[in-house]
């Protein structure tokens, strides 16, 4: 009598790390399949640890996208580098998400900084090279052996994020390496982010996109008030745009208030599809100066301990 194995059930933190603008938030979203994470053409998008939780039939593999490792000197980037490498005390295995289109030059300006971070993997650790739809098939092999020249991958996989291509070899050399486990999350939870976070966050995306030069990075996102009306059903939320001058809240608020209604409209059009319900959203900006080096700020942002 044949008697069949029992299937082996597989769960586990993967660390995303890897330079800024390298594509973890946009890989984070295709594998849980809608968005939880913002994503922008500017490089340190992300300044908090993003939890994501991909569930399969055999698996449950628990993402941890993280904010871009970079030469930080203001105190909230050293921060988010912070947030970045102690995402892998925790982790069982690294995911390196490495820029096929970076420029050489960069590339090599940055390599001690990448053996840097890459020494403080104690897990063992996966090569992502990302945007392989940007260059050619000869450059992806190429740049698979100078990265895997820096650390001792255990795997290495060509991907683009945006497209798709590579992900399900990625995901399949990830979840072969998690360890046996049980599964922790229920099937429909694909992330621990709250609502209110992912609102503030998808509000930051817009001023993100609408915005120039040092702007972005000087303004955050505090919901202030977040309410369901339980007759209509429809969820009313308050939110400050934090900015450290008044001339970037001029450029917020724009003339007679066109840029902040563009992001208020934007912002709501997806925080709707979040929620499944309609929003009424109500910014307003304040002038907080300096709020990058304030700890207080940077603790309700998530951003110390």
């Amino acid at each position: 009598m044949i008697t069949s194995q029992p299937q082996v059930h597989r769960s586990g933190v993967v660390a995303v790390i890897g330079p800024p603008n390298a594509g973890k938030s946009t890989l984070l979203n295709r594998y849980l399949q809608q968005k939880i994470a913002i994503v922008t053409p500017l490089p340190q998008t992300t300044r908090n640890r993003i939890q994501g939780i991909v569930t399969g039939p055999d698996y449950q593999m628990i993402l941890l996208d993280t904010p871009g490792l970079h030469q930080a000197r203001e105190r909230i980037n050293k921060e988010m580098v912070r947030i970045a490498l102690e995402a892998l005390a925790e982790a069982d295995l690294a995911l390196f998400l490495a820029d096929a289109a970076d420029d050489a030059r960069k590339r090599e300006r940055q390599k001690e900084d990448w053996l840097g971070w890459l020494e403080q993997i104690r897990c063992p650790a996966v090569l992502a090279l990302n945007k392989i739809d940007l260059i050619s098939k000869d450059e992806v092999l190429s740049l698979l052996d100078w990265h895997c020249s820096l650390h001792p991958f255990a795997a290495a996989v060509p991907v683009s994020a945006l497209n798709g291509q590579g992900t399900d070899a990625l995901l399949h050399e990830l979840v072969s390496r998690l360890p046996e486990g049980p599964q922790y999350y229920p099937d429909d939870i694909p992330t621990d982010a709250t609502e209110r976070f992912i609102a503030a966050e998808l509000i930051r995306e817009k001023i993100f996109l609408r915005t120039k030069q040092e702007v972005p990075y000087s303004t955050a996102v505090l919901i202030e008030s977040f309410k369901e009306d339980e007759l209509t059903g429809r969820v009313e939320i308050h939110a400050a745009i934090l900015v450290e001058r008044d001339s970037q809240k001029g450029i917020i608020i724009g003339s007679n208030g066109t840029m902040l209604g563009e992001i208020r409209k934007a912002a709501v059009k997806e925080i709707e599809k979040l929620l499944a319900c309609k929003v009424q959203l109500r910014l307003f900006v304040k002038v907080r100066k300096n709020w990058t080096e304030n700890e207080q700020i940077l603790r309700e942002l998530g951003l110390r301990r």
